[in-house]
């Protein structure tokens, strides 16, 4: 029970560090500290903040903490997972941090110049020729794991795993899964639902709703955590 107790505690402080980390080296940018005209996000939504955590890997101590609290939300919510699969190219350095706190072994996909539905992805596997999609070893009854930076609206998730698929088919693997995808942000815009409704499972260490605000209002400007709340939650 202690070590229970102590393994929530220190997931929560991990969390809490993480999250000020990416703020503080402008991970997660506002429009009044960073860009005042905000930005125009693939939908064409505009926000008045972005998260980009392809930067992840230049800090080594935040991407640490990264690898210790993603390894503990794996091990309590997905014991049985044998591989993981990052995600070209900001899941990459994440699943290898994680690969090398957990001992899980990791692999990655290739990325595809243009894809950006499924069904361009199916025109270029078939355009592909004999490169592999997915690059490293995965093994009959693997059940893998696809890990990313963070999820919006699931759709390029869905594409990493169709492309996972088609190189397990490519391989001629036997009893191989990949049903479960682990982030380290949520934004919360109808990514979980979609998961579910896709028979997928969707894992994020922090939603950012629901967690990351309450932890960025503890360092924030008052002007930056207005806009972005109110943003949000209307």
């Amino acid at each position: 029970m202690v070590t229970k107790v102590s393994e929530k505690e220190s997931l929560t402080q991990l969390k809490r560090e993480i999250v000020h980390d990416i703020y503080r080296n402008r991970m997660i940018m506002t429009a009044p500290r960073d860009k005042p005209q905000g930005w125009t996000l693939m939908s064409g939504r505009w926000s008045p903040f972005y998260i980009q955590l392809r930067n992840l890997s230049s800090f080594p101590e935040t991407l640490r903490k990264v690898a210790e609290a993603m390894t503990q939300m794996i091990r309590d919510e997905l014991p049985d997972i044998t591989r993981l699969v990052g995600v070209s190219f900001a899941g990459v350095p994440i699943a290898t941090a994680i690969s090398l706190e957990s001992g899980l072994p990791a692999c990655h996909t290739r990325k595809m110049v243009g894809v950006r539905t499924e069904s361009d992805l199916l025109s270029a596997i078939e355009d592909y020729g004999h490169h592999s999609l997915v690059e490293g070893v995965m093994d009959d009854g693997d059940s893998l794991c696809i890990v990313d930076d963070l999820v919006t609206g699931l759709d390029s998730k869905l594409i990493a795993r169709r492309q996972v698929l088609a190189e397990v088919e490519k391989r001629g693997l036997k009893g191989v899964t990949c049903d479960n995808i682990a982030v380290i942000i949520d934004r919360q815009q109808g990514a979980y639902q979609k998961a579910k409704d896709h028979g997928l499972a969707l894992h994020a260490l922090i939603r950012f709703i629901d967690e990351g605000l309450p932890l960025l209002k503890e360092i924030m400007p008052n002007e930056d955590y207005s806009l972005v709340h109110d943003y949000l939650t209307n």
